[in-house]
């Protein structure tokens, strides 16, 4: 409750109950040593000294606090027939209990809209820490492409994060938490909520929508027309990332989730949010082609980001915008369920960035900063399905394997043409469904390695196989559209001097620091 002032005798109760609570502490001390202390030394009674000094302080600051946080309720025992003096120990210990409460509607004291407006905090604060990933995904693109593309590359994680905000709000949520008609929402569209709840629900999934979205963004860098890249991040926050999560998470809210009712188990979207923009990551580069130079006469050419320590810091900003990711998905602190959550989360992140780092140190002969980066994510991708139902033990293998099947798969991709500039296809669409399959097979109740039962590995798997068919079919499809439409991959001369000056008009850098890192002479297909 919010109150405008503070009357007369708001200022009594307080003028009153300030100098009696460090009395009643130190009445509490008295009493409790009394009980347990017949007998001391000299020495002794200053440790009782000290005890009573405290207790008198601490109630005193409590007071303090409940007087701040429900004045109406001290002032009616001011106001009373009894004087708060003469209250006995236990009845004052009563008042300070019942004080510390919330109301309800009918103004009864109790602890259950305390307990409520406090899971909604944490569920904002949450959702906070995953906008923040936002930053941290800007970060890694930029620093592993080149200093000529910077510019539009933070411009399309803005625009992700703008687009995806409005659409999912008018478009994306009803689709995804509204009444269900077995397949999507239809209702709940330019969504109103009727409580605080609804609100601080909306903004914690609108976050986790444009996560989705700005995955794609790494995969289609440095050779994406900006408006072609607009259009898809608007079909993907309205329409695809929508309908997918339906089936799996629509029952968090008024839909219905057919995956989820068969068992499906995704807590925080390992296939949800990342496999989905995974997926449709490797439509939106197979549909653009390589990057002018990556591949000549057969050989692969490496092309080097500008700029790995500031990749290295988008990861660490990532790594803490996961602790809202994961932890938050539990939407309430009852339990403290979320602590658990939090540690299988850091265990594999932490394993996945040694385990990529000794697969690429034995494959490659050094330890590469790159593959260490995107094994910590890679490991927090795979645990974001079971970091609820995954041991601690089995969450340090799931983030191991992630981190040696992100090298292998990355090198792969490359080797088969796929350029991935970030390697977003293997980090959240490989690993997204490693991760989803581990539940499978470790989680304490159903798993195949640690019950012998194998229902929620063959669910798992469907689920996998059904977001690969919806999130790439689709994806296929809207980036031929856009390609043969309104155009989708830029021509030779932009892509050669850099999207930032032709796309936006300025270098993200003063132009003498924009040096090209990328092969010198471009020859074959342009992929148009």
């Amino acid at each position: 409750m919010t109150y405008a002032g503070r009357s007369n005798s708001d200022e009594l109760a307080q003028g009153k109950l300030v100098g009696i609570f460090p009395s009643m502490g130190t009445a509490v001390a008295n009493l409790l040593l009394r009980k347990t202390m017949c007998c001391v030394s000299t020495s002794a009674g200053k440790v009782i000294g000290v005890i009573r000094t405290v207790c008198a302080l601490v109630l005193g600051v409590a007071s303090w606090f409940c007087l701040c946080v429900d004045r109406p309720l001290m002032a009616e025992i001011a106001e009373g027939d009894r004087p708060f003096q003469s209250l006995s120990v236990d009845e004052r210990l009563e008042i300070l209990a019942q004080s510390s409460l919330a109301r309800d509607d009918e103004g009864k004291i109790t602890s259950a809209n305390l307990r409520g407006e406090a899971d909604l905090l944490w569920m904002c604060i949450a959702a906070f820490l995953v906008f923040a990933m936002q930053a941290g995904f800007a970060c890694v693109e930029i620093g592993f492409t080149r200093a000529k593309n910077a510019a539009n590359i933070l411009m399309k994680n803005l625009l992700d994060f703008c687009v995806g905000s409005l659409l999912f709000w008018a478009v994306g949520f009803g689709l995804m938490f509204g009444k269900s008609n077995g397949l999507f929402g239809t209702s709940h569209f330019f969504f109103h909520g009727e409580k605080s709840y609804d609100w601080g629900f909306l903004i914690f999934q609108t976050v986790f929508c444009a996560t989705a979205a700005t995955i794609v963004s790494g995969a289609v860098a440095e050779r994406i027309h900006f408006h072609a890249y607009l259009i898809y991040s608007a079909v993907i926050s309205a329409l695809t990332y929508p309908i997918f999560g339906s089936w799996v998470w629509g029952a968090a809210y008024q839909g219905t989730s057919w995956l989820g009712n068969m068992g499906f188990h995704d807590f925080a979207g390992s296939t949800v949010v990342h496999s989905i923009g995974g997926w449709a990551a490797l439509a939106g580069a197979l549909v653009l082609g390589p990057r002018l130079g990556k591949y000549r006469a057969g050989r692969i050419v490496p092309i080097p980001g500008h700029n790995i320590p500031l990749a290295g810091l988008g990861v660490f900003i990532l790594w803490l915008g996961w602790f809202g990711f994961n932890p938050g998905s539990t939407l309430s602190i009852g339990g403290g369920h979320f602590a658990y959550v939090a540690v299988t989360t850091n265990l594999a992140a932490s394993a996945g960035a040694i385990g990529a780092l000794i697969v690429s140190w034995l494959w490659f002969k050094k330890p590469d900063p790159s593959f260490a980066l995107n094994g910590a994510l890679a490991g927090l991708v795979a645990i974001t399905a079971g970091c609820d139902v995954i041991p601690a033990s089995y969450s340090v293998l799931t983030g191991a394997v992630a981190g040696g099947v992100v090298v292998i798969s990355a090198v792969l991709l490359d080797r088969a043409g796929l350029d991935d500039p970030v390697g977003a296809v293997s980090v959240h669409g490989v690993c997204g469904a490693w991760g989803t399959l581990a539940v499978g097979l470790f989680a304490t109740e159903g798993g195949l390695l640690t019950t012998g039962e194998v229902h929620s590995l063959l669910v798992q798997l469907l689920g996998i196989v059904v977001a690969f068919l919806w999130s790439f079919l689709t994806s296929l499809a809207l980036f031929l559209g856009i390609k043969y439409t309104v155009g989708l991959r830029v021509d030779r001369e932009t892509e050669l001097r850099g999207l930032d000056i032709t796309e936006h008009g300025l270098f993200a850098y003063p132009e003498q620091f924009v040096i090209e890192t990328g092969p010198t002479e471009v020859v074959g297909n342009l992929g148009k």
